[in-house]
């Protein structure tokens, strides 16, 4: 399910290498910690909150009110856990730009490492980036994603989009526990002041919506570009009477030729549902988008407009934010919590527990 969706600031540049290192480090202990006392399945539950996720960015030291809160901290994960993820059984691939494309090869690298099947796993790194670019178009390009995983097969997803327009950027939460369809209410939990009028294909009222457009997709092809002809000449009457004037993809932006194209290829495979028609190679936003115009036009089934989204400081902010980062007790955080894993191994867990007791005295 997708269990959440935090709205940041749109901000460039990167963390300082004195910074990063830290968090790196810091982003490790804490792991180990939680893995050693719960279990892999339960970072993997932590990391997909939207407010834990934020809370742990601020604890390591990031801007709580950044985007790069999210890039960083998930970069300082994969680089804090890559020599001790076979023990921990937790593994993170993926990353921002150019590495996000990376992740199926690289879990497939764990794959091979470990002697298991992990295409259901590329499959769900997949669809959760399709649906969330695809299937539920709210203006955010995703440039961003984290996918977390155990060996035996749990995962979790972090992804974020930005709309330079707005100068914000959108993080989405995943975690397959329960996950029961990619493409019917994957969401689960929701934490966002602002909202959009997006197309949101993944609701439970766009199920018409979603039946018509995998039967379009199986249709003759010259016969649907014929009927999205029809409304993209008839663009502006049709968005003045029944469209938002702020479509994310406008009729416009379709071009015909390669609409029809795609259509020639989902003829040919004849996807059997929604999800399938979703994960076939080429298939994005535009054909998602014309397919829904025709439903919503020709055949009366709309797609629902609803957006599906509804700290403390450790250490200080890179930014000076509520102060700047004490590097001091930063690395005395690092030291203690090293120290009490180190203790735990040959069995002395009495600075394990006194550090699971802090939570009592300050709740």
């Amino acid at each position: 399910m997708r269990i959440g969706t935090a709205h940041l600031p749109l901000h460039y540049g990167n963390a300082p290498r004195w910074l990063f290192d830290r968090m790196a480090k810091l982003a490790r202990e804490v792991t180990i910690v939680i893995v050693d006392e719960y279990g892999p399945s339960e970072f993997l539950r932590r990391i997909s909150h939207p407010y834990w996720f934020q809370s742990f960015g601020c604890v390591l030291g990031f801007d709580w009110h950044s985007s790069g809160l999210t890039t960083t901290v998930g970069g300082a994960l994969k680089f804090g856990l890559k020599d001790v993820s076979k023990d921990l059984g937790l593994f993170v691939a993926g990353g921002k730009g150019a590495t996000s494309r990376k992740t199926p090869s690289e879990i497939e690298t764990v794959s091979n490492t470990l002697g298991k099947d992990f295409s259901r796993l590329i499959y769900s790194s997949k669809m959760s980036a399709k649906v969330d670019s695809a299937a539920l178009q709210d203006g955010y390009q995703l440039y961003h994603h984290n996918f977390f995983f155990t060996k035996d097969g749990d995962w979790a997803v972090v992804q974020q989009g930005m709309n330079p327009t707005n100068r914000w950027a959108r993080r989405y939460h995943w975690l397959s526990d329960n996950l029961k369809s990619f493409v019917e209410e994957p969401h689960n939990a929701i934490a966002c002041d602002k909202t959009v009028t997006p197309l949101n294909l993944v609701a439970g009222e766009s199920n018409q919506a979603r039946d018509i457009s995998t039967k379009l997709a199986c249709d003759k092809p010259e016969r649907v570009v014929k009927q999205f002809e029809r409304i993209r000449q008839s663009t502006s009457r049709l968005i003045n009477l029944s469209l938002p004037s702020h479509e994310i993809i406008q009729p416009s932006d379709i071009k015909p030729e390669n609409l029809n194209r795609i259509l020639l290829s989902t003829y040919e495979n004849r996807p059997k549902n929604f999800e399938t028609l979703l994960a076939t190679p080429g298939v994005g936003p535009r054909t998602i988008r014309a397919l829904a115009l025709i439903s919503e036009l020709v055949y009366n089934a709309p797609a629902s407009r609803e957006d599906p989204v509804k700290y403390s400081f450790a250490h200080g902010g890179k930014d000076g934010t509520p102060y700047p980062v004490d590097r001091k007790t930063y690395d005395k955080s690092i030291e203690i919590l090293k120290f009490a894993i180190e203790k735990a191994k040959i069995g002395d867990r009495d600075k394990i527990q006194a550090i699971k007791r802090l939570q009592y005295s300050i709740f």
